[in-house]
């Protein structure tokens, strides 16, 4: 048995129950549950639609995302994600380099790292030197004024938390960021790439190794064994080229807003939704969401 699940930005709704019941009835589904009014719907399927990915591209010109997937295995024990233009709408070392006056070169080389033109740990260190000499605190000036959380983000963590689901974050970014972001969205452990200082000033190196794609996959590998879990019970969320490893070893790899050589290999890409697609995605309706992490 599979689930289709339609879903669209929840800031402007546009789900149509007809384009729901058309679908249905084409793909011969079972009775549709709206997870929320005109946002998301879902219904059962016995069969994979031969025709979902024409379907899906036709939908997204609609602003709509369309998911299938097995229905047994949706809800997950755990969530684990990249930070960078995931759980936060900006690439950190962006926006440290726009502080440094390098923003352009630096947001150049992250691009096409992002999309796999250019391997990650050459291009993390080449940003990274580009920021020798800043004052280590800018790093809270761009925390304070620059950094926004993605929408949907509280709701995710509150939600799945409150279900006994663990939550890690694992970012080819830093410590010094992801540990605050950690903390405000209540993931219980971050791992990161750390920035070396020295007199109060980056030094322009990473600390060493750098963590990049495998090491998104050890923490995948590391987190399971640990809780007791399988790999399948894992949804893992991110948008570049450095995600996939994890994205595709896990039970649900999710392509958010990703780039489209990534978004190419996943099964599951969101588009158009915030974060809160993944809670739909797992069955969760908007009433069963939380939005404060419980004490």
């Amino acid at each position: 048995m599979f689930i289709a699940t339609l879903l669209c930005n929840p800031a402007t709704p546009c789900v149509d129950p007809a384009l729901v019941d058309s679908l249905r009835n084409a793909w011969g589904g079972g009775e549709a549950l709206w997870l929320c009014p005109d946002v998301a719907a879902e219904f059962p399927l016995e069969a994979l639609p031969e025709n979902q990915w024409q379907v899906w591209e036709d939908l997204q010109s609609l602003g709509v995302d369309l998911i299938v997937q097995p229905a047994a295995t949706r809800r997950k024990k755990m969530l684990l994600a990249d930070m960078d233009s995931t759980m936060i709408e900006q690439e950190c070392i962006d926006e440290l380099a726009e502080e440094a006056g390098v923003g352009p070169r630096v947001k150049e080389i992250t691009a096409r790292a992002m999309n796999g033109e250019l391997d990650f740990d050459g291009a993390l260190t080449e940003r990274v030197g580009l920021l020798a000499g800043l004052p280590e605190t800018v790093i809270t000036q761009v925390l304070d004024n620059r950094i926004t959380l993605m929408p949907g983000g509280r709701q995710l963590l509150a939600t799945m938390k409150a279900n006994g689901a663990y939550a890690a974050l694992v970012s080819g970014g830093f410590t010094a960021f992801t540990a605050r972001i950690a903390a405000t969205l209540g993931f219980d452990e971050n791992r990161a790439n750390t920035l070396l200082v020295q007199d109060g000033k980056l030094t322009g190196k990473p600390s060493l190794p750098i963590l990049g794609r495998e090491a998104k996959v050890e923490a995948l590998e590391q987190i399971t064994a640990r809780l007791g879990i399988s790999e399948a019970d894992v949804i893992a969320v991110g948008d570049g080229a450095n995600d996939l490893g994890m994205l595709l070893r896990a039970g649900s790899g999710v392509a958010l807003h990703a780039k489209p050589s990534v978004a190419a290999q996943c099964e599951i890409r969101i588009n158009h939704g915030d974060l809160t697609a993944l809670l739909y995605l797992q069955g969760y309706a908007q009433d069963a969401f939380q939005h404060t992490l419980k004490g």
